[in-house]
């Protein structure tokens, strides 16, 4: 990983510099922008720039009039030290500092259950490691299936709070009517179902842990009285006569980026600062590929010892360079899948490609108008997409709508247009 520096060549601010600290660099006029910007053409969160072994990883975060490199417009990718990016009406250029440092191959690896030398990974560890040793709220982001219950899961366990509880509330699985009651509790009556009095989860964790997965699904009426709640440290319950005191440490984790989500209103931007003492971004698993042996010897060694059958089928070095060609949508998740059908089936019985291989359609034939070959293209993405996804989740609908970002009954819509599914209406 390199230090760079970023430079305002043009627009309003032309001159100011950032110099990075191995740490992503999020630009936009916002005052806790690591580089703030007072170009009006500039979002409050515009552009985050992270240093990657190969280069620096570029994401707009949603903004208003877009990041564009040489013109184009550029939504996530990476680009190399020199290169000049447009934001609103102001230029900026990124620039190397000082030499290469990588972390050393048997640097600290693992963290509670997670493993990965890489300079992904590496960042990631060593922000959790820190982050143990305090009672600081943290934000967990990254993609579906890269393991932030996890992360978690072992902070709580690094954490001066291990033997306190650890409690997990899942966002996207409670009713949105159900939410309110599910954090805080409720007294007896409070409503109609409420037959009895029941803790909430901000009191069960009272002493240890609460796990708010998927925070990004939480409505925007319930936010506030979440942000309450953390910033005086009482829990009311439903139909209660007082707050009650509780001395819990928070982890969200969310595989939305809030700072776009904070830039459409969708998520309050006050909540979003209150959860974000600590973010940690884990990667995923295509940008962290140098893990894949790490990742076999845990996840494999884990799972061979429950079939009883041994691991070292999936540690040839011709298996390992067959999975590192694959993109992985469904991150670790589809990961211990694949492993796990392999030791039970056996390599040489798994005849088709792992569920995530990219499949290029050449152009052959006449060629379409452009209007008819880009349905043609979108039709056979998207059935593509929709087999993969199921794949990565066992053929589990609700977990691949999740996954997929929609509700259920629209992706059942999308799989009985592509064929995957009867339409049973």
């Amino acid at each position: 990983m390199r230090t760079f520096k970023v430079t305002v060549i043009d627009g309003p601010d032309q001159g100011q510099v950032h110099q990075s600290t191995r740490e992503p660099v999020v630009i936009g006029t916002h005052e806790r922008a690591t580089l703030r910007l007072t170009d009006p053409a500039v979002s409050r969160h515009h552009v985050e720039l992270t240093p990657l072994g190969t280069g620096i990883g570029v994401r707009d975060l949603g903004s208003r009039n877009g990041t564009f490199v040489g013109g184009l417009r550029l939504r996530e990718g990476t680009v190399n030290l020199g290169t000049t990016l447009s934001i609103g009406r102001s230029r900026i250029t990124i620039e190397p500092v000082g030499a290469v440092s990588a972390k050393p191959r048997d640097a600290q690896s693992r963290f509670g259950r997670l493993v990965g030398h890489g300079p992904a990974m590496a960042r990631a560890i060593d922000r959790l490691e820190r982050a143990s040793k305090s009672d600081a709220t943290v934000l967990l982001s990254g993609e579906t299936g890269t393991g932030k219950e996890l992360a978690a899961r072992s902070l709580h366990e690094a954490s001066a709070r291990s033997g306190g509880p650890y409690v997990v509330v899942d966002c996207a699985s409670v009713p949105s009517t159900l939410f309110e009651a599910e954090l805080f509790g409720h007294e007896r009556g409070a409503f109609t179902s409420a037959h009895m009095a029941r803790e909430g989860a901000f009191e069960m964790a009272d002493g240890g842990t609460l796990f708010i997965d998927e925070i990004g699904e939480l409505s925007l009426e319930l936010q506030p009285k979440l942000l309450r709640v953390i910033e005086l440290r009482e829990s009311k319950r439903l139909g209660g006569k007082g707050p009650l005191p509780v001395d819990v440490r928070i982890v969200a984790a969310t595989h939305r980026d809030l700072r776009a989500e904070v830039n459409q209103r969708r998520f309050r931007e006050d909540l979003y600062y209150r959860l974000a003492v600590v973010e940690v971004a884990l990667p995923p698993l295509r940008e962290r590929l140098d893990d894949l042996r790490d990742l076999i010897e845990a996840i494999g060694g884990d799972v061979a010892a429950r079939l009883r059958t041994s691991v070292s089928p999936l540690l040839e070095p011709d298996f390992l360079a067959d999975l590192a060609r694959h993109d992985w949508p469904g991150n670790v998740r589809e990961l211990r899948n694949y492993l796990e059908r392999t030791l039970v089936l056996g390599p040489q019985l798994e005849e088709q490609p792992p569920p995530s291989e990219r499949r290029a359609t050449p152009l052959a034939g006449p060629l379409l108008r452009i209007r008819e070959a880009r349905a043609s293209a979108v039709a056979a993405f998207e059935r593509d997409y929709l087999e993969r996804l199921l794949l990565a989740h066992d053929q589990n609908v609700t977990l691949a709508a999740k996954a997929a970002g929609v509700d259920r009954v629209h992706f059942y819509r999308l799989l009985w247009r592509n064929g995957l599914r009867r339409n049973q209406g």
